[in-house]
């Protein structure tokens, strides 16, 4: 069974004005295009196309298909999403009963878990670069950053947060610092320091974190952004969040693929609600390199990005002269990202646009794309996985 489906971006302050519409071949609108979404999340479903329309929810509710295990996103960012961090699904469970049992609405801005589920999520590059901010960096390098960035008296007593030999205890101090005690006028002596800074091992940084304080004047997460590892993914690289780690997509137009789950602990650069204890609570305090992912190949072509979960594996298919036949676990939706991609399940045939998407259904065992372009397939994880 294939289902083309489609869905309008949602405008998102953070979206890029462009990236969306140059990849579909629209005339750019100059309003941000952030995010579209491709699956049967209640958030934002997808719409059907042909007879009949409706949403994908409603057509698998009809023909009795379970709901997706997982959401397929286009994400394009002009300017850095949110820090923010996901829970476990224990986390999750615990969360959505306790705020459930306390009255507070879904839509209220104070709520925090909206569904019980966990959010694991990987993104893969589709522009040339794709910049973010993932995970702790190692406590010496940001030693090293706050040094080139001078003297202060916010500076120098995050530098004595990090110190502490604890690592997890440096980290848990300095966030707690600075998501509830950093002054507006300890945002400001960082933000005066970035406007002179000048270091070569950090010059990434420093420019990130510029672009951060003239697009979030004031806000305690610039302390927060400071201790991140900045990620430059290049066309197919991906990264890896899983719960509890620290992420703000900062630019750049990427596939995402996530657990069907709207649960976040926001964690600064953003006007929406911050509760620092319930971040710190399902807060992963590890240092090191960022969680990158690297895709294995597939007998048939293609590479398919697994991380250990059972929600979702996401496989890239870049078509030149043969046709690539995905093996599935479950239902897929198939997005195509250049060129003209024919999406073919036995009888049933349909050709997508960059930024067309078919849901694949019915029970198929396998999909098969042929084309001259390039295309991903989200579906469910590996048995076994964490789930």
């Amino acid at each position: 069974m294939l289902i083309p489906i489609s869905n309008t971006p949602r405008d998102y302050a953070w979206g890029s004005t462009d990236l969306i519409a140059r990849l579909q071949g629209r005339t750019p609108s100059d309003a941000p295009e952030a995010e579209i979404w491709y699956g049967d999340h209640p958030g934002s479903p997808s719409h059907l196309l042909g007879a009949g329309g409706g949403t994908l929810d409603e057509a698998l509710a009809r023909a009795g298909e379970a709901r997706l295990p997982f959401l397929m996103k286009l994400l394009a960012a002009g300017s850095s999403l949110s820090i923010q961090a996901h829970p476990t699904r224990a986390e999750a469970r615990e969360g959505f009963a306790r705020e459930e049992a306390a009255g507070i609405p879904l839509d209220a801005d104070e709520r925090l878990y909206r569904d019980d589920n966990h959010k694991p999520e990987i993104i893969v590059a589709v522009s040339d670069e794709f910049r973010a901010l993932v995970g702790i960096r190692d406590l010496a390098a940001t030693r090293r950053l706050l040094a080139a960035l001078g003297e202060g008296p916010a500076l120098t007593h995050l530098d004595r947060l990090l110190a502490d030999p604890d690592p997890e205890r440096a980290v848990r101090g300095a966030l707690e610092w600075a998501l509830t005690e950093a002054t507006p006028g300890d945002v400001d002596e960082l933000t005066r320091a970035l406007e002179t800074a000048t270091d070569a091992e950090f010059a990434p940084e420093i420019e990130v974190l510029r672009a951060a304080a003239s697009d979030f004047p004031g806000d305690r997460g610039l302390y927060v952004a400071l201790l991140m590892n900045l990620v430059v993914l290049h066309r197919g690289e991906a990264l890896y969040a899983p719960a509890g780690v620290l992420h703000a997509y900062q630019s750049g137009l990427g596939v995402e693929l996530m657990a069907a789950s709207d649960n976040v602990l926001r964690g600064g650069l953003t006007p929406k609600h911050v509760d620092v204890p319930e971040l710190l609570r399902v807060l992963d305090p590890a240092t090191g390199p960022a969680p990158l992912v690297r895709p294995g190949p597939l007998p048939g072509g293609g590479a398919e990005f697994a991380p250990l979960v059972a929600d979702f594996a996401l496989t890239h298919v870049a078509l030149e002269s043969a046709p690539v036949t995905v093996p599935l676990r479950g239902p897929a939706i198939a997005l195509a990202v250049t060129g003209e991609v024919t999406v073919e399940d036995g009888d049933e045939r349909v050709v997508l646009a960059p930024g067309d998407a078919v849901y694949v259904g019915g029970g198929a065992l396998a999909v098969t794309l042929a084309g001259t372009g390039e295309a991903f397939v989200a579906q469910p994880g590996v048995d076994g996985a964490e789930g």
